[in-house]
């Protein structure tokens, strides 16, 4: 189910909204229920073993002390190493260590060099947090690396950006949790960049609120919902021409493998036609999928077909031309690859695809990205959602920015993290198969921003159902994703006719 995404600045509004009318202290207090809770969940049968609770100077640190206090209650040997800052804490935080100070927790300045705990609780530092940790929090967070056990951080893993996603600071480290749970709505960061990596599964608790108190988001994880009502059975009486024509351009000499991934990852995604046109020497056919028609890209008329751009389509003067061309026509486009980098490289070709009234989905990688927008690869990845809503804003068009948490972006500044896929993807010829996926749903008449979010969506779980069955993430290869797609795009379409 998709969820609303919310900035820290956002956060900051709607936590004063909450406030109001509430005893001091009362979010925090319900922060501590709520994390408690989840510990002992989190624990099962195994509520014996000792809790090492992890206290910042700040009210995320008055969080985990809450936590540890109703932990200690609940009967769990709950252990707090708390580390104050140079500040005087809050009112509300200084109450929380009152109460964790009054009762059973145990308390410890270091980490034991061999204790071995059932769980530790990270609540060093939130939303907050504007530089890298440093000094003994990050020899903290360091030591934490050497204990194999679930680590649940409170709202967002200390170090991590909550808005990016990004770990804060050239050479910052991260909270690296098995589990999150965040308050009073999600937040991006959790989803994109280092943020899979370092925020595990997520839980969202609403402290007690409904989510009639939170604003309208201009950010949402992915989900079915969002695209599920375009999943429709295909009636009996139709033909191949009833599913439009994909053509796959490029292909230039030694690149042949790129288009035809994309031309498999269309086919298996229902397209009606899949043509490949080449730039070099087309070869007589794809023996593993004959059904693919090869073609000379000179030969291949743009008119009345979705085009798929760019797989292996080269830098030559003809790849120019032939971009220039499907710009300048009406087709729908899916952009990638190889004619990115030439729009990147030419303001003119740039200002073609802004002023299209037809539509493009465009797949850059971050590499791929940065080229579009004259920047580094590190600027793209530190704010990967403004990364991808300024080049949605400068070609017009919707984008698909791949990488962990990939993220969709319309001209409008709206977003979409997707949540599905794993590291199998990193793998030579995925993002070809996502672009045929995308270029067969745009052929089957669905609208850009539907077709990007679903392809992406897809495209994601199919990795997931090969690693669930063995098949990666190491060693997974290109070419078993569409056959996988296909299945996920027929459960979803069965699923749907039954509802």
């Amino acid at each position: 189910m998709e969820r609303d995404l919310y900035t820290v600045a956002q956060l900051r509004t709607i936590e004063q909204a909450a406030q109001v009318g509430l005893p001091p202290g009362t979010l925090m207090q319900r922060a501590g229920k709520a994390a408690a809770h989840y510990v002992l969940e989190l624990l099962g049968d195994r509520r014996d073993q000792p809790v090492l609770v992890l206290a910042g100077p700040g009210n995320n640190g008055g969080d985990a002390l809450e936590t540890a206090a109703n932990l200690a209650e609940s009967g769990i040997d709950a252990t707090v190493l708390h580390l104050p800052g140079q500040r005087d804490a809050s009112t509300e935080t200084a109450a929380a260590y009152d109460r964790a100070r009054s009762g059973s927790v145990g308390w410890i300045d270091m980490l034991p060099p061999d204790a071995e705990w059932g769980l530790v609780v990270d609540g060093l530092f939130g939303i907050g947090l504007e530089r890298p940790l440093d000094g003994d929090y990050r020899e903290l967070v360091l030591g934490l690396d050497a204990i194999r056990c679930p680590v649940l951080a409170l709202d967002v893993p200390s170090g991590l950006d909550a808005d990016t996603g990004a770990v804060i600071g050239p050479d910052g480290i991260a909270v690296r949790a098995t589990h999150t749970v965040t308050f009073l709505g999600d937040k991006p960061g959790l989803h994109t960049a280092d943020g899979r990596d370092h925020a595990g599964h997520v839980r969202v608790d609403m402290l007690g609120f409904g989510d009639d108190m939170l604003p309208r988001a201009t950010a949402q994880l992915s989900g079915l919902p969002l695209f599920a009502s375009r999943f429709t059975a295909r009636r009996h009486n139709t033909h191949k021409g009833s599913f439009g024509d994909v053509a796959v351009v490029g292909g230039a000499h030694g690149m042949a493998g790129a288009p035809v991934l994309a031309a498999r990852g269309a086919l298996y995604a229902g397209a009606g036609r899949v043509y490949v046109a080449a730039l070099g020497t087309p070869p007589g056919y794809d023996s593993s999928q004959p059904e693919i028609m090869f073609r000379a890209a000179d030969d291949v008329d743009f008119l009345g077909r979705t085009l798929v751009i760019g797989p292996g389509m080269g830098d030559s003067a003809n790849a120019i031309r032939l971009l220039a061309k499907a710009l300048d026509g009406d087709s729908p486009l899916v952009i990638d690859a190889d004619a990115l980098n030439l729009i990147g490289a030419s303001p003119d070709l740039q200002a073609r695809l802004a002023q299209r009234a037809a539509p493009a989905v465009l797949t850059p990688h971050p590499l791929e990205g940065a080229r579009l927008l004259g920047m580094t690869v590190a600027v793209v990845q530190s704010d990967r959602l403004a990364s991808a809503r300024e080049m949605a804003l400068r070609t017009n068009a919707t984008v698909i920015l791949k990488g962990s948490g990939t993220v969709i972006a319309r001209p409008d500044g709206h977003v979409l993290v997707n949540p599905t896929g794993n590291a199998g993807l990193a793998t030579p010829g995925s993002g070809d198969v996502l672009a045929g996926i995308c270029g067969a749903l745009l052929a089957q008449g669905w609208p850009a921003w539907e077709a990007a979010a679903a392809g992406a969506w897809i495209h994601g779980a199919a990795a997931d159902a090969l690693v669930d069955e063995g098949v990666g993430p190491i060693g997974l290869t290109a070419g078993e994703l569409p056959a996988a797609m296909r299945k996920v795009l027929n459960r979803l379409v069965k699923d749907a006719a039954s509802r």
